[in-house]
């Protein structure tokens, strides 16, 4: 028999397992075609946010000292998507090139594969954001798995050593300036954040006086898990199968970035001259406690308390009220709708980003040299 305590950790745990209700409605979508193709991103954006507008917040918090063993089921979700992911996304592959060939219209294949695509942005990647930040070799390479599905290995690097040093100031690449358009973020941050991610990583071994092209490079290693992955799509799926995968390869590093855009959003941590900023504080992130949303993204929306405590795993972060940082109107899912159409959420959040200007920075009266690269990373 399960103990009792053993069965409320499982129950406590189970809302986190809905990701999992993705995989049947990918399936169904394949086999069925017509409107159920479009079915991924009606339930990822749509459903959840109906959801959140039904059962409202959740504010309450995990106490901090619960031990590690008593997260066993929180862990295990992700755990066992990198595996889930995989078998999903190359079984799609072989089954829109192989035995459902012609099944599915061409307009019909390549909505299927754009919710795959969403899938693997909206879940995977960030299933690889709470594996990344974790000490466990085997988490980290789950991490790697799932950021190589669709071809954003240098995210690892970019995030751990560029992002949560400088967040909220212009040396940050995913830190969407006051009055950018997410159509003008999105090709920005692709250039940038490779970029940096690869300088961050040649920089740490330069201090060791080893060369960029060292064997502890992680980048040899991101490389190499792509390459498999591009490899095994063009093995299961010719041609049609490798281009069906950077397909949703892009639509996933696109639903990535739709949520690094919504999450600094306008917010910028003090200049202190020199080129130093004062340290991060929690209303340097946008926070939302709404319940459904964070069921889906794992507590991703309580971000403030991630960069007070990169490695604290997610059941466990703790969320912060409107006293202490700022809230978003609506959860991810609803946001990043808006984010799409960018007169309206300027209409939406540049007030709030006014408001929050004036309540932690009265005494700043000129804000244009933070909305540019003022102090640009060194090359």
């Amino acid at each position: 028999m399960i103990p009792a305590s053993k069965m409320a950790q499982a129950q406590r745990a189970l809302p986190f397992w809905m990701s999992l209700l993705l995989v049947p409605v990918a399936v169904l979508g394949a086999m069925q075609g017509g409107w159920t193709v479009i079915l991924l991103p009606l339930v990822t954006w749509v459903l959840f946010s109906l959801l959140d507008a039904v059962v409202g917040l959740y504010t309450e918090n995990a106490d901090l000292e619960t031990r590690e063993d008593q997260l066993g089921w929180y862990r295990a979700i992700t755990l066992i998507w990198a595996p889930v992911q995989f078998a999903l996304l190359y079984w799609l592959i072989w089954y829109v090139t192989g035995p459902g060939d012609g099944h599915l219209s061409a307009p019909e294949t390549i909505a299927l594969f754009f919710g795959m695509g969403v899938i693997s942005g909206t879940v995977g990647i960030n299933y690889s954001h709470e594996l990344m930040h974790q000490k466990d070799r085997g988490e980290r390479f789950l991490a790697d798995v799932l950021l190589a599905m669709v071809l954003y290995s240098h995210f690892r690097s970019e995030h751990l050593l560029v992002h949560h040093r400088h967040v909220a100031t212009p040396r940050d690449p995913v830190t969407a300036r006051y009055n950018e358009g997410f159509h003008r973020f999105f090709p920005r941050v692709l250039r940038q954040c490779w970029l940096s991610a690869f300088r961050a990583e040649r920089d740490m071994l330069a201090r060791r006086d080893l060369p960029w092209h060292d064997a502890k490079n992680p980048f040899f290693r991101y490389w190499a898990l792509q390459g498999f992955m591009l490899l095994l799509a063009v093995l299961i799926g010719g041609w049609t199968g490798l281009a069906l995968f950077l397909w949703q390869a892009l639509v996933a590093v696109w639903q990535l970035e739709l949520v690094n855009y919504i999450e600094h959003y306008g917010l910028t941590r003090k200049h202190l001259g020199g080129g130093k900023y004062e340290h991060v504080q929690p209303h340097h992130s946008w926070n939302a406690a709404h319940r459904a949303s964070n069921w889906l993204l794992i507590n991703l929306q309580r971000h403030s308390d991630h960069h007070t405590k990169p490695d604290r795993r997610f059941p466990l972060l703790q969320n912060h009220a409107a006293a202490s940082a700022p809230q978003l109107p609506h959860g991810y899912p609803l946001m990043t709708m808006v984010a799409l159409v960018p007169p309206l959420w300027r209409r939406m959040m540049n007030p709030r980003v006014r408001r929050w200007r004036e309540m932690y920075y009265p005494e700043i009266t000129d804000w244009r040299p933070y909305t540019k690269a003022a102090h640009p990373l060194p090359r």
